[in-house]
């Protein structure tokens, strides 16, 4: 709706192929006309898990103080977790890297990349992470649903997600805590069903 209100011609593909089917059709469309369509491919291209490292690593480290122990991200592109990782064990190789993706292929997790049957982004780097742990759907949404009801935070799904896994490591009736840094917002994600699931 957002991209349909700025204008946008949108080319949908099939919903079952997720994320894959939109880069096999922005492949094909770059391969049949390169002069008319820029692609970027940000699944392989360094200057997405650079910018991560240059920028949201150093972020990281001066708005903690330095004071962190574990790092945790979902995996999409990768470049977010890769870039992030890097420049954390270099500043403290004590810093815990933990990625997360997808318990299955079929899930509802916008952004995040099942690896084992996805297209696995050429900047992945699995040697990055102490630990790759699984999230199932269900319980992100639960946990989007609990930080809006119980904390005024409207998080996006890859937050529900994270939070997922954080909490399965805290096993506390309040998995989150002051200081937590949630990655996205819900607004994408307003109209989908989860919301009127009983929390």
């Amino acid at each position: 709706m957002i991209l349909r209100a700025l204008g946008a011609e949108l080319v949908l593909t099939d919903p079952l192929e997720a994320t894959d089917g939109a880069i096999r059709e922005a492949r094909r469309l770059h391969a049949t006309e390169p002069d008319k369509y820029f692609y970027p491919d940000q699944y392989s291209n360094d200057g997405n898990w650079r910018a991560h490292y240059d920028t949201t690593g150093p972020e990281i480290i001066e708005q903690t103080s330095g004071r962190l122990t574990h790092f945790v991200a979902g995996l999409g592109t990768s470049g977010t977790f890769v870039g992030t990782g890097r420049r954390l064990r270099k500043f403290n190789p004590a810093i815990k890297l933990i990625s997360f993706q997808p318990s299955g292929p079929f899930h509802g997790l916008e952004g995040l990349k099942h690896m084992d049957s996805a297209i696995v982004p050429g900047i992945y780097d699995p040697s990055v992470a102490d630990e790759d742990l699984r999230v199932e759907s269900e319980r992100a949404y639960e946990m989007v649903r609990r930080l809006a009801r119980e904390e005024g935070l409207l998080a996006g799904i890859s937050s529900g997600a994270a939070l997922a896994r954080n909490a399965a490591g805290r096993q506390a009736a309040r998995p989150w805590r002051r200081g937590d840094d949630f990655p996205d917002g819900a607004e994408k994600y307003l109209t989908e069903k989860f919301w009127d699931a009983d929390a």
